[in-house]
């Protein structure tokens, strides 16, 4: 082939390459959407699937009444109840199928359920009146949160197979569960010890570890990573100021906050490396935030300003995907005027734009070679 013509085609073949490298950034842009409500005045968003096609939450209704709700394809879905008048969101299951929560029964009592194709099961408790779920392991088979025993004590449960098993407590009488790791062996929530002191836990094959505070005597953990080597939450610090903490191997760290007084880590990627909640800014506003270790913490409302005009707010951030993509909450919509739940898609530059990089190049380092 003569090198005329081989340098033409190194430039359509470049030309190509740049083209789709621009469609799929073009296409792949960050974006927020707002889910709307059940006919009444406000929503917010509890959890979100690992693709980000579902989010569940809860919204009042027409009749002022609070529901669970599970939104799909811009279609926002009352779960109902269990036979009384509310229902409240917890957790949703990777695939997006299955959601947990609690609701009302024709007793008038809270109890924590289990829903699946439009039946929601009642998960009963542990010999009291009343439970309710927080959480569910990525397959949706294993479900975590809080229910009163025969004494009316509260506490934390792990429901499998039909059966709720008591975590017990750290010495004291109370507990409740928050979180779960993606195969559903370790869980995290908080638990009284014998001082009556409220901490943080880590519950793992039958024992249950103090994560300790900031310096402070008050902790509680709401998030897990998909190993359950990581472990979210809120803790005092010796100044007894509420913040937000990432624990690993141990230590608590203390993640800051948007220059304000206090943060609450609600939500953690599968990884263990991102972070989300909420944390009052300089002006004493609440916001929504994302940490990394890299960036520390931003406040979501200027790490992307532009998808937010004309007063759109992020108010907290309550969940994350697996992967740190997608993330949920409550904000307020100034086109609507209400406080509403919102699907943020950070979208986070694609793997598949690094690797027709390294295809572009090397395609390119083909005209240093020798005819």
């Amino acid at each position: 082939m003569k090198r005329t013509a081989r340098n033409r085609l190194y430039a359509l073949a470049s030309a190509c390459v740049l083209s789709v490298m621009a469609t799929v950034a073009w296409s792949q842009r960050p974006s927020i959407t707002w889910l709307g409500v059940l006919d009444g005045g406000w929503s917010w968003a509890d959890g979100v699937s690992a693709d980000g096609s579902v989010v569940i939450g809860r919204a009042d209704n027409a009749a002022g009444q609070i529901r669970a709700f599970r939104w799909a394809n811009g279609v926002m879905q009352d779960l109902g109840t269990l036979g009384g008048g509310w229902s409240v969101s917890g957790g949703v299951s990777a695939d997006g199928r299955v959601v947990v929560g609690w609701a009302e029964n024709a007793a008038m009592q809270g109890r924590a359920f289990r829903w699946v194709n439009g039946v929601m099961q009642d998960l009963g408790t542990l010999g009291g009146g009343s439970s309710y779920a927080w959480d569910v392991s990525a397959d949706g088979s294993v479900v975590i949160g809080g229910s009163q025993n025969v004494a009316g004590q509260i506490r934390a449960f792990r429901w499998v197979n039909g059966v709720m098993q008591d975590l017990g407590t750290l010495g004291g009488g109370s507990s409740v569960a928050d979180g779960i790791s993606a195969d559903g062996r370790v869980v995290v929530g908080w638990a009284d010890n014998a001082a009556g002191q409220i901490r943080a836990f880590r519950w793992v094959n039958g024992v249950m570890q103090d994560l300790g505070t900031l310096g402070g005597n008050f902790s509680e953990a709401r998030g897990v990573s998909a190993n359950g080597a990581i472990v979210v939450g809120r803790a005092e610090n010796a100044a007894g100021r509420l913040r937000a903490f990432r624990w690993a191997n141990g230590v608590m760290q203390d993640l800051g906050t948007l220059g304000g007084d206090w943060s609450e880590a609600y939500g953690v990627s599968a990884d263990g490396a991102v972070v989300v909640g909420i944390a009052t800014n300089a002006a004493g506003q609440s916001r929504a935030f994302r940490w990394t270790q890299a960036g520390g913490m931003e406040d979501l409302n200027i790490a992307y300003a532009s998808l937010l005009t004309d007063g759109l707010v992020l108010l907290s951030a309550n969940a994350i995907s697996p992967n740190g993509r997608y993330i949920v909450g409550r904000g307020y919509n100034a086109a609507t005027d209400r406080v509403e739940a919102y699907l943020l898609d950070t979208v986070p530059e694609p793997a598949s734009l690094m690797a027709l990089g390294v295809g572009l190049a090397g395609l390119l380092g083909l005209r240093r070679r020798k005819p």
